[in-house]
């Protein structure tokens, strides 16, 4: 069976097919989901966002053209998404969204000294991009989590390939500095 591209498949839900956006939200959903958590760090709330996403597709549906990817389009909508909740937050009064528990996400048969070793390891991690600039970290949850190529990163966020390259590079500068800061806080806590 030849499956449609998911930019033949945007231009049928916007020519009214929306059973199409099923098809849309099977392929998009886990990794628009892992962009929002690596965005964020809350699993609970980026189902929402992640929802938020798809509402907007459907509302926003007369934007796309087709010219570009679908994925452009999508990552466009969900960095809108972002900075709402974002801009919602400081309206109410919240603070950034919390680290969420690693401890779920690791996987199991390990051995205690050595789950408690990579937990923290992970955790280190977490905290080092958390503390990396929204433009860093964005560019670092794009390129290395969701694997998408400097062309297509520049193409959602409106800047020149050139220009991500650099990002990406200061970004991974910072996060090794972050990491290596995170490390030794904790070791430090430990002695």
């Amino acid at each position: 069976m030849n499956t449609l591209s998911d930019n033949a498949l945007m231009l049928k839900v916007k020519a009214g097919d929306l059973d199409k956006m099923g098809l849309l939200f099977e392929r998009y959903h886990r990794p628009l989901f892992a962009f929002l958590y690596h965005m964020t760090g809350q699993a609970h709330a980026c189902e929402d966002l992640a929802q938020n996403v798809f509402y907007r597709m459907l509302k926003y549906r007369h934007t796309f053209n087709g010219e570009g990817e679908f994925r452009t389009w999508m990552y466009h909508l969900a960095r809108n998404v972002l900075n709402d909740s974002f801009r919602q937050q400081e309206r109410w009064g919240g603070h950034a969204y919390d680290i969420a528990d690693l401890s779920d996400r690791l996987g199991g048969g390990v051995a205690a000294d050595e789950q408690l070793e990579k937990e923290q390891e992970l955790d280190a991690l977490q905290n080092a991009m958390a503390r990396l600039s929204p433009d860093h970290r964005e560019v670092l949850v794009l390129s290395r989590y969701q694997e998408l190529k400097y062309e297509e990163i520049a193409r959602i966020l409106n800047i020149t390939e050139g220009a991500v390259k650099v990002r990406v590079h200061r970004a991974l500068g910072e996060l090794k500095k972050n990491f290596l800061t995170s490390e030794k806080g904790s070791k430090a806590h430990e002695l």
